[in-house]
């Protein structure tokens, strides 16, 4: 067998069902599934969802690794990772609910919404690659990046420089919410 070749790429809006069917192949935790079953029509939802984000929120990044050395059903290079980073402002965003304290610090940031590897390239180099491409932007921008992590993912988000921001007695399962400074903070 060749060797496999990942090759980090944006995502378009031809690529909605393979990511939502990778997210699918990636997420499948019990309570991920019970909130988001793995039905046509959520399937659906999530295709939605994804293309508007795509097409309308220019401040969302959708990135993929792909694999040239394998195909999809359509004869394209698989896609086996994506990640979606999400650098809204607060104007983009829109007003928030409760409105922001003054006695809270306004920074910007950027969010992690969403990185999934399929389960056979995980270990491999696709995570890194897009983990890379957005802390990259995030020091570039000197924004600080926070995530959502599941355990299994948070072991990656520290190699980058994540640190874990759960307070003592708010354990949410599943969940660990971590953050990262840039690099001109450090």
């Amino acid at each position: 067998m060749a060797p496999y070749s990942l090759v980090l790429e944006r995502a378009t809006l031809d690529d909605i069902p393979a990511l939502t069917g990778l997210w699918y192949a990636g997420f499948t935790d019990p309570g991920v599934r019970y909130l988001w079953p793995d039905t046509p029509g959520v399937r659906r939802w999530w295709d939605d969802a994804n293309r508007q984000g795509l097409a309308n929120k220019a401040y969302q990044h959708y990135m993929k690794v792909i694999d040239t050395n394998s195909k999809d059903r359509q004869g394209r290079p698989r896609t086996v990772a994506f990640a979606k980073w999400d650098m809204a402002t607060q104007e983009e965003r829109g007003p928030r609910y409760p409105a922001w304290n003054q006695d809270m610090p306004l920074q910007a940031i950027e969010s992690l919404d969403t990185l999934v590897t399929h389960p056979e390239y995980r270990r491999r180099g696709a995570g890194s690659m897009l983990m890379k491409w957005g802390c990259d932007l995030a020091d570039e921008n000197g924004v600080e990046v926070y995530v959502d992590a599941s355990r299994d993912g948070s072991f990656l988000y520290r190699k980058f420089g994540f640190v874990e921001q759960s307070l003592e007695g708010e354990d949410v399962p599943g969940i660990i919410p971590m953050a990262r400074v840039p690099a001109s903070k450090r």
